[in-house]
């Protein structure tokens, strides 16, 4: 018998015989901090940097592995920790090549949506899909601002709002932890640009830091308990971001509380001792560089760090797997992906945060029963078969997508489904004579336009640039010159140029789709789906607009051989420069059109606060129309002239869908101590959020340029 029972237990796994740290009622952090205790020496230097040897692959991850894991201890119980990148689907991580999933709408076209459901449903299926690959960490949302309309990665932000990239952050991280999955936020921080940015030096006063740049990451860890965060490339005031204590440890840890994990940017490590000492705790390369055992075991025999900083880098990263149930529910095999309900999805998303810039005389939605024949023309990559944009930019990002549907597909489809027996023949633009005969003898031409951009790269400029051999610029302009119903669909990572807005009829901004692009965007043509996206990020009139209207401010200029980026337009960027310089984009921060119209009426505010105490916002929202519709109310508040604060900052939104003649009444709440600090400015001396007295004004509008709904309130801490 007792033979029995010590063969028995010899078959248990190892967790249910003798490792304390395996008992699911214990706390995480109890069993964080015992699992360490019981790791070796060799162990522990195992654990803090990615690995370079493949392990066994799993089934259905390819024939052969990736380095972007960290192998696992089988005697302690420890899975193999598994990354896998974002920002626009599931990009395969540990996997090669990258497994089937869904390929889904780029952030700044989440941003766009102004819905933080919208955003949730996102993250969503970026957690559930994560677990699908078994993979442990979904390395998104990213957090940057649009600082600068040209910066090659804006398509993966939330625009130039902290609070709106906040909110839509907020969402996606409590969505992703809901599955189980771990979602790391990026890059922390005044990562703006592509340009130089492994080497760069980024010169921001701390208030414009706090306020602006650092605000949606204090939001994220606040609000939603971000599991892990990663730091950035540049020197931020003289110091890398990677490894320095005072971003690292006094503000994340100390000021925000943070209880996560800090890993570096690929690449981003440039000292051993010196970032551990200063909060990181994961070397992230595809080949450790700096956290080897050589140089960890060198940095403890010279003193320079501890067995005790080891101990607490690998407790903060075993504390969060232990919360997520990755120890308990380890994911060790592919399970199947819902495609069909991630894809409808995915459409919903990209008809929620497609934007209607242009629509003169009403020429959409295209009208279906009347058309007999459409032209669709432009570059192959935007209009033709291939599956960039639509599957996302170049590089490590791109999703492998397990269908897309193609513009001339998604026409096709949509006249059918209404009926409609018109003829859409397909032209690349590359014979200009031959697309302009086309045009002119359609009942309508639709041209697809964009650019592509992509991580290390900004953009040349903010023109459409030439794209498989084709100059978009001119073809949009010749194309508009022969056929009156033009209508130009563009698809792209952030603002362009529009020389030619005045030439055509309508301009439909689509961002990056996802892989339901060619429904989407026609479900929106034909009106089968009413545009209701907002701008996240101003459409400047010209190149050197903004806040890029000197080299120091971008791309920088040569400071003892570096490139130094100096923020000095401080906190007027993006709408709040165009406020206080009472210039006029091309388009501006919040702005976007209907199928119908809207009035926002009856604006009633709480007339006072202590500066503590919520305030109550209500208006009434009505579709003025003939159309059912979406309206994005968006609240800005004033501060008093002595802060020295720009004119307003967005502080409240809500997206609220109306059928014709519908009227309803919205009420928000601002609290003056949520994560966003709506009512405060950073006073660096204090190194504190501080409330001024004095009276505040609240408008409520469509934009950030038509915000005219007015009312004050008194804030008074007397």
């Amino acid at each position: 018998m007792l033979f029995w029972i010590l063969a028995s237990l010899a078959i248990l796994p190892v967790a249910a015989q003798s490792l304390a740290w395996m008992n699911p009622s214990t706390p995480p952090a109890d069993r964080a901090r015992l699992l360490v205790q019981a790791m070796t020496i060799d162990e522990k230097i195992e654990q803090i940097a990615l690995n370079t040897a493949p392990n066994p692959a799993l089934p259905g991850c390819g024939q052969r592995r990736d380095t972007r894991h960290i192998e696992g201890i089988p005697r302690l119980a420890i899975p193999t920790f598994r990354l896998t990148n974002g920002p626009i689907g599931v990009a395969g991580g540990d996997c090669e090549p990258n497994p089937p999933t869904t390929a889904v709408p780029t952030a700044l076209l989440v941003a766009a949506t102004w819905d933080g459901t919208a955003s949730f449903k996102w993250g969503e299926i970026a957690g559930i899909e994560t677990k699908n690959i078994a993979h442990h960490v979904f390395e998104a949302p990213g957090m940057n601002l649009g600082r600068i309309p040209q910066s090659g990665r804006n398509f993966e932000y939330f625009g130039e709002d902290p609070f709106l990239s906040g909110v839509m952050a907020v969402q996606q991280v409590k969505a992703v932890q809901a599955q189980g999955t771990q979602a790391t936020v990026k890059h922390f921080v005044a990562n703006e640009q592509e340009t130089d940015r492994a080497t760069m030096n980024t010169i921001v006063d701390d208030r414009t830091l706090h306020e602006l740049y650092m605000l949606p990451f204090e939001m994220t860890i606040r609000d939603a308990d971000a599991s892990s965060i990663i730091c950035s490339y540049p020197k931020v005031g003289g110091v890398f971001a990677c490894e320095s204590a005072a971003l690292l440890d006094d503000i994340l840890r100390k000021q925000w509380g943070f209880q996560g994990y800090v890993m570096s940017d690929r690449k981003a490590l440039h000292s051993t001792a010196p970032a551990i000492k200063a909060g990181l705790d994961l070397e992230f390369d595809s080949t450790a560089l700096w956290f080897t055992p050589e140089k960890i075991k060198a940095a403890l025999a010279a003193g320079e760090i501890t067995t005790a900083d080891l101990d607490t880098m690998l407790t903060r990263r075993y504390f969060q797997m232990f919360r997520l149930g990755q120890f308990d529910h380890p994911v060790e095999t592919f399970t199947p992906v819902d495609f069909q309900a991630h894809a409808e999805t995915s459409r919903l998303i990209a008809e929620q945060g497609s934007v209607l810039l242009k629509n003169a005389g009403s020429v959409l939605p295209l009208s279906a029963a009347a058309l007999h024949s459409i032209a669709l023309i432009g570059a192959k990559t935007f209009a033709g078969a291939a599956k960039l944009p639509t599957t996302g930019p170049r590089g490590t990002i791109t999703v492998n997508a397990p269908f897309t549907v193609t513009p001339i597909e998604g026409i096709k489809s949509a006249l059918k489904t209404l009926g409609s027996k018109a003829t859409v023949i397909f032209d690349d633009g590359t014979d200009l004579a031959r697309a302009k005969s086309l045009a002119a003898k359609s009942d309508a031409a639709i041209i697809m336009a964009g650019d592509i951009s992509i991580e290390g790269a900004d953009r040349p400029n903010l023109s459409l640039p030439v794209c498989d051999g084709v100059d978009q610029d001119a073809l949009i302009a010749a194309i508009a010159a022969v056929n009156s119903r033009t209508v130009v669909v563009l698809k792209d990572g952030g603002p362009v140029l529009m020389p030619w807005l005045n030439q055509v009829s309508a301009v439909l901004e689509a961002w990056y789709p996802g892989q339901e692009d060619g429904i989407a965007v026609a479900n929106l043509l034909f009106g089968v789906a009413n545009p209701s996206g907002k701008l996240p990020i101003t459409f400047p009139k010209a190149e050197h607009e903004g806040v890029v209207g000197s080299p120091e401010q971008y791309p920088g200029v040569m400071v003892d051989k570096t490139r130094t980026v100096t923020y000095t337009e401080r906190l007027e960027m993006g709408y709040r420069w165009y406020d206080v310089h009472k210039a006029e984009p091309q388009f501006p921060f919040g702005f976007g059109l209907s199928y119908t119209t809207f009035s926002i009426t009856n604006l009633k505010v709480t007339k006072g606060t202590d500066g503590t105490k919520p305030i109550r916002v209500e208006f009434a929202v009505q579709n003025t129309g003939h159309r059912a519709g979406s309206e994005v109310a968006q609240i800005y508040l004033s501060l008093p002239a002595s802060t020295q604060e720009p004119p307003k900052r967005l502080v409240a939104f809500q997206k609220v869908s109306l059928a014709p003649g519908e009227k309803r009444t919205i009420g928000l709440t601002i609290d003056p101590q949520a994560s966003n600090h709506p009512f405060s400015w950073w006073d660096t001396a204090a190194q504190k959020w501080s409330t001024a007295d004095g009276q505040y004004l609240i408008t409520v509008g469509s934009s950030s340029a038509n915000a005219s709904v007015k009312d004050t309130i008194t804030v008074s801490r007397r």
